[in-house]
């Protein structure tokens, strides 16, 4: 299970950092700084279009989040979103520990991959466990719980090195959290970040595999090879 699908990690990540911004109201900052956080974390490109939180309400939208893959990798991204809704609770945002209420991510574009030595989530993942260090290196600060997260209607593809960027359709279904962190008072970005990544691999691996995925290409060669030597009986 050390394998997970380490964008979602990023995601809730820059997510939770965009929520520690919002004491200064300004939503370019926000944005300019899930941009930096995100790329530093995963050594990849991040960018987002806006971000807009309501002042009075803490109800506010992401829009067009895009996470790019590490190099080594040919598919185009490894995830991106037109819209995440978020609704935070903004008599939180000044305490230790920040209550989301609501985290809505609707018809992200996933594409898992498969290099010559890892999947692109392995390598975004081993990036962001280089930035973040040990895990007993943790500074105290403040904390998530997320009373909702939900990811629906995606669109998920697979890779892998031979295919040379071109991909392949999979089902995802949807992803429902509730209660996350509240059990343990609170948990950190990256702590959450792994709860719901581990829900998303869990959701992959059951959808797909590479060594399938490698076998029916084989045979489908053979068959045209097969096929095309027939021509010259």
């Amino acid at each position: 299970m050390k394998k997970i699908a380490a964008v979602l990690l990023v995601l809730v990540s820059i997510i939770g950092t965009a929520v520690f911004w919002l004491s200064g109201n300004i939503d370019g900052l926000i944005r300019d700084a899930i941009a930096q956080y995100g790329s530093a974390m995963t050594q990849a490109r991040v960018s987002v279009e806006a971000v807009r939180i309501e002042p009075a309400s803490g109800k506010g939208a992401i829009s067009n989040l895009l996470i790019g893959n590490p190099a080594g990798f040919k598919t185009a991204h490894a995830f991106k979103v037109g819209r995440i809704e978020v609704d935070i609770d903004l008599a939180s945002v000044t305490k230790d520990v920040v209550v989301i209420r609501r985290i809505a991510i609707d018809a992200p574009d996933v594409i898992y991959e498969k290099g010559e030595a890892m999947t692109n989530f392995d390598a975004i993942q081993k990036n962001i466990a280089s930035y973040l260090g040990p895990a007993d290196s943790k500074k105290d600060g403040k904390k998530l719980i997320v009373d909702e997260l939900t990811i629906r209607n995606a669109k998920a593809q697979a890779s892998a090195a031979f295919m040379n960027g071109k991909t392949v359709n999979l089902p995802l279904p949807d992803i429902t959290l509730k209660d996350v962190g509240k059990a343990r008072g609170g948990i950190t970005p990256g702590e959450l970040g792994q709860e719901v990544a581990g829900a998303l691999k869990a959701r992959l691996t059951g959808a797909f595999s590479f060594d399938r995925l490698m076998k029916s290409t084989g045979e489908a060669l053979d068959k045209a090879g097969t096929a095309v030597k027939g021509l010259f009986k």
